[in-house]
């Protein structure tokens, strides 16, 4: 493959990325105007999840008699509620960073449900990426043990293992239809998060939906609009780049997601986050070299 023609798809990853990356700073806004981000989550998916309807009727059918892809739907769904709700609550530097411990639990999930072997730099990226995580979680000023100790902590690792499961389980199951698949994973963002919303908000934990009104219903159609663009940019990129080509390209979420944190007061930068997460993004970097590894 000549460069030139890897040009557009490394660019429409770059996209997808770039969406990934600054989508906290909308769901904080829509958050802001009342709009919890678990609901705007399935008002984003539910948009997606209408356009495939309209477009590929038979992807509904098509999930409802494969059991299998309801793995996707809660593996899809809870990456979606678990990062945009961390992002929009946490720091988004150190919730993008325990979110993309991702190479760790890929290499576990591979070897249950893939039966892949554990390579020796399989062994490498799991050592690198718990000892980032261990820089990371680890409490300043000392403490008993580097774990997760908040929320945002905690929905950036879930995220994480979701997004983990999300890749391998797309890995096993290449062989469905790909409306199919894209259903799935969009209507996973529809359910796990509006069936977490609805609990919570029974509970009172959180707020149900405002009323419709202009300070947020075309910032979330926008935001919908983005999100298709993204997933649209995807599948055109993947499609066209190598695996560990497109994995490298698609680490550039991190870095849209910090700067954009730093200048616009969304996250800050340790000395402590900067060594931690720079294992586990050499630990991410390193799956592109194994043959092995799901993407």
């Amino acid at each position: 493959m000549r460069s030139p023609s890897r040009l557009w798809p490394a660019l429409a990853l770059m996209v997808n990325a770039f969406v990934w990356g600054v989508s906290w700073w909308p769901f904080r806004q829509l958050q802001s105007a009342g709009l919890h981000p678990l609901w705007a989550t399935v008002l984003v998916y539910l948009v997606a999840v209408a356009v495939i309807a309209v477009a590929r009727p038979h992807a509904i059918g098509q999930v409802l008699r494969r059991p299998v892809l309801w793995v996707l739907v809660f593996a899809s769904g809870s990456t979606n509620a678990a990062f945009n709700w961390g992002v929009s609550i946490g720091d988004v530097v150190r919730v993008v960073l325990l979110f993309y411990l991702m190479p760790l639990w890929v290499v576990l999930l591979a070897r249950v449900l893939l039966h892949e072997k554990l390579t020796w730099l399989a062994g490498v990226r799991v050592l690198l990426a718990l000892g980032g995580a261990a820089i990371v979680l680890w409490p300043e000023g000392g403490g008993s043990s580097p774990v997760p100790r908040s929320l945002p902590d905690w929905l950036g690792v879930c995220g994480g293992f979701s997004f983990a499961l999300n890749n391998v389980m797309l890995r096993r199951e290449a062989q469905q239809p790909e409306e199919s698949r894209a259903m799935a994973m969009f209507l996973g963002g529809v359910l796990v998060a509006g069936t977490l919303a609805a609990t919570l908000a029974w509970q009172g934990e959180v707020a149900w939906p405002p009323a419709p009104a202009l300070d947020w219903v075309p910032l979330a159609l926008v935001l919908s609009g983005f999100f298709l663009v993204s997933n649209v940019a995807l599948q055109y990129g993947a499609a066209r780049l190598p695996a560990n080509v497109a994995s490298v390209v698609m680490l550039t979420e991190v870095l849209f997601a910090s700067v954009s944190a730093l200048l616009l007061g969304g996250g800050t930068m340790t000395p402590a986050l900067a060594m931690g997460g720079g294992l586990i993004l050499l630990a991410a970097l390193l799956s592109t070299l194994d043959s092995g590894s799901a993407h």
